[in-house]
């Protein structure tokens, strides 16, 4: 048994004071004082609790680009950021089309224990756009949802079709919304990009397949879930769409609003990404939609590279930000801690929401739950240090920013990790 004294913890949706005591992966008993012999006391004195992370837009890189990632990095990684479950993208080599990749991702990342891993299958053979996949046989296998994630299904009448079968299939359909008429840009489409010389993405080429998604969605009564969401455009049209009853859920990441384009002007290609990080009025929109409940998560969209990979002219970079480590304090900073949303809101849209659109069974901290919880010091500053990321991916444009809410240790099936 393991008792963790004196700290507070979220419970039913409010920050007490108590104690949680663990025994073989459950949290056997709650509340002030407890007396309980225990083999370890963790002393979570001016600590907060909060039930683990799940993490609903990762890439594990695992099989095919292990130099940039792999499950094993990966879950650690997501372990140290506070997440306790995480749901991997499809756009590996082979990508995840078919029931023994599932298989092998998920009883891979079980055996290793660091987190729970729930594979996202693809909704087209290879990526390529062309043929849906064996929908029924990755769901039976344990796919979570389908995305091309890396590349949209370009195509409305592959796409309409795709939305048809995972309704009868009973299973989630997430969208990478890019029109790649516009992919021969490298950053946003502005002031920055026109002061760098790099040429700009519109934010058209998000926000037309937001509403060509939505429009699919609302025509098949079905539903869609947008990744990473970074325009004013579509934050509105998501609005929009849901006051008509449209069934969209949307996701963005910390980066889509604790940065914006001005970021590029030092040529650091760790500030490329895909959408691109955008202008200051998309940011305020961002939060705006997360204020409002527009947006309903916050993921990572975890994309680790090799430091070759971004060791090149900004044209040529790979795009992504290794984000699991980071997260919770960029969202913590930005968000609670200015006044935006409270904690609890926070909870919801990093841990409860994901699980819910998912529709895997996500529990609180409470008797007889599974121990999945992190503990943090919300208070204290630390500077973020990329060099000491356990994932392989150092690749952040946020290195050396000071940020709040120091993440001590992870507990995840009664495994407790301490950092």
């Amino acid at each position: 048994m393991i008792l963790f004294k004196g700290g507070k913890y979220l419970k039913e949706n409010k920050i007490v004071q108590g104690d949680i005591l663990t025994d073989k992966g459950i949290i056997v008993k709650t509340g002030e004082n407890l007396k309980d012999k225990a083999e370890e006391v963790v002393d979570c004195k001016n600590l907060t609790i909060l039930p683990g992370l799940f993490d609903m837009h990762s890439h594990l890189r695992e099989p095919g680009f292990e130099y940039k990632e792999n499950i094993e990095s990966g879950t650690l990684a997501a372990a140290r950021g506070g997440f306790t479950a995480v749901a991997c993208m499809p756009n590996t080599n082979p990508v995840l089309d078919s029931a023994p990749l599932i298989e092998f991702v998920k009883n891979k990342a079980d055996k290793i224990g660091n987190c729970k891993v729930y594979p996202i299958g693809a909704i087209t053979k290879g990526q390529n756009g062309a043929e849906i996949t064996e929908m029924g046989e990755l769901k039976e296998s344990g796919a979570a949802a389908l995305s091309d994630d890396g590349k949209p299904v370009e195509k409305s009448n592959v796409m309409y079709n795709a939305l048809k079968y995972a309704k009868t299939m009973g299973i989630l359909l997430i969208s990478h919304c890019e029109d790649t008429a516009f992919s021969d840009g490298v950053v946003n489409e502005g002031y920055s990009a026109s002061v760098s010389g790099l040429k700009g993405i519109p934010a058209a080429s998000e926000n037309i397949m937001v509403s060509r998604d939505i429009l699919l969605a609302e025509e098949l009564n079905t539903s869609v879930h947008l990744a990473h969401i970074s325009t004013a455009g579509s934050v509105d049209i998501i609005r929009q769409a849901k006051k008509r009853g449209v069934k969209v859920t949307c996701e963005t990441c910390p980066h889509y609003f604790s940065a914006e384009d001005s970021f590029i002007l030092e040529y650091d290609t760790n500030a490329k990404v895909n959408p691109p990080l955008r202008s200051q009025k998309d940011v305020e929109a961002i939060i705006a939609g997360i204020k409002d409940g527009t947006i309903d998560v916050i993921a990572t969209d975890h994309a680790p590279h090799h430091v070759n990979d971004k060791n090149v002219e900004f044209n040529y970079a790979a795009n992504g930000i290794s984000g699991l480590e980071t997260a919770f304090m960029l969202s913590y900073t930005n968000l609670v801690k200015v006044g935006h949303i409270t904690i609890e809101k926070l909870v919801e849209l990093t841990a409860f929401n994901p699980a819910k659109i998912l529709k895997i069974k996500k529990e609180g901290i409470k008797e007889n739950a599974a121990a999945d919880f992190f503990i943090a010091d919300l208070e204290k500053k630390v500077k973020i240090d990329a060099g000491k990321f356990l994932s392989k991916g150092k690749n952040t444009p946020f290195s050396g920013t000071v940020v709040y809410g120091d993440i001590k240790c992870t507990v995840y099936n009664g495994r407790l990790m301490k950092w």
